[in-house]
């Protein structure tokens, strides 16, 4: 109903806009009707195209045709059906209507078409990280569970027959396991806050990218202690828009990453890059890559080799798909590659547009 009332008002008002620009173009200029009808098909077409359907689009042509018969042409405030050219001024305004609106409909479907069939994509899209995070989760989850259990058991049942260093050990594998399940709490945490939005969106500000790289860092070398990272950045103050927080999960998750499943020594590179519309940071390790036949399926968040599958403190798979889903709702980009000694992962946040 308050789209009707809206086709109606607009109809309304554009066809009064139309008459009263035709009186002042025909009180002070060419009083030809010929040059009265252009204003009156301007004012057709837009109907046609703002309102649904075919009916306002004929009213306004009948409208049209008479107003133009009735105060424009001679004798003036009269009807007269015999004027000349008169039938085909008729048949010419219901065409353009017809035509228009035909048109307008057809788009108007088409686009919704699309929107439906982009929602329905989306919704897809959750769904199957859903389906990966709960099939991660069931055992990313469970392995550690069961190694602070077991931790605990041993040292309660033999407290008296250990020795302080096997003590010492037992508690940080319980707190080493702990911190990690901590960790991939956050990590479900923060895809959950995504897929809650109802088009998959953050909140963004302008934020300081160095103060955010830093932070994450901060975080990340409290976990890991001896974690080694180099950072190169440009000289300029670089701000753009993002959510930090998520940023932050995206820089750790990777680097971390990057720390445990390398297997090298040398420290970990993170490099930002200024470009034309965009900021990409690139995590770049030097140990043994990544197995090629991962690579397309490395960020849809699935076990990544059996090495992950026998220790699910180590699988990467959960981590790298949350990545993918910030990065995305950000609207950037991340892909991985292997280089000629270990790997990078590099993503890119779209720079604010300037107004």
């Amino acid at each position: 109903m308050k789209k009707i009332f809206s086709n109606i008002a607009f109809t309304v008002l554009l066809l009064a806009a139309a008459t009263g620009l035709a009186f002042c173009f025909f009180l002070f200029g060419n009083k030809n009707p010929a040059n009265i009808t252009v204003i009156y098909i301007l004012a057709l077409i837009l109907i046609a195209l703002k309102t649904n359907g075919y009916l306002y689009g004929i009213a306004t042509a009948l409208f049209c045709v008479v107003a133009v018969n009735y105060f424009f042409s001679y004798p003036y405030f009269r009807i007269n059906f015999s004027l000349n050219g008169y039938p085909v001024n008729f048949i010419g305004m219901l065409a353009i209507s017809l035509i228009t609106s035909a048109t307008t409909t057809t788009l108007k479907r088409q686009r919704l078409a699309i929107a439906e069939r982009e929602k329905k994509l989306a919704e897809a899209d959750k769904e199957k990280l859903r389906a990966n995070l709960l099939r991660a989760v069931s055992h990313d989850l469970r392995t550690p569970l069961t190694s602070i259990i077991g931790s605990s058991s041993s040292y309660l049942e033999n407290y008296r027959s250990l020795s302080e260093a096997d003590r010492l050990e037992l508690v940080s594998n319980i707190r080493e396991d702990s911190e990690w399940l901590l960790n991939m709490v956050e990590n479900l945490l923060t895809v959950t806050r995504i897929n809650d939005s109802a088009d998959n969106k953050v909140k963004k500000s302008s934020e300081v990218v160095e103060e955010v790289v830093s932070e994450a860092i901060q975080r990340l070398q409290k976990r890991l202690p001896d974690v080694r990272i180099r950072v190169s950045m440009p000289n300029d103050f670089l701000m753009i828009p993002m959510d930090p927080t998520l940023i932050e999960q995206v820089l750790i998750n990777l680097t971390e990453n990057a720390v445990i499943h390398s297997g090298s020594t040398e420290p970990v590179d993170l490099t930002i890059r200024e470009e034309d519309d965009v900021v990409s940071f690139s995590v770049r390790d030097y140990g043994k890559g990544i197995d090629s036949s991962l690579l397309p399926h490395i960020f849809d968040g699935q076990q990544l080799s059996s090495e992950s599958a026998a220790d699910g403190r180590r699988g990467m798979g959960i981590g790298l798909s949350i990545c993918r889903t910030i990065i995305q709702a950000h609207g950037g980009t991340i892909h991985a590659a292997n280089l000629e000694k270990g790997a990078e992962f590099t993503f890119t946040l779209p720079k604010e547009k300037e107004n």
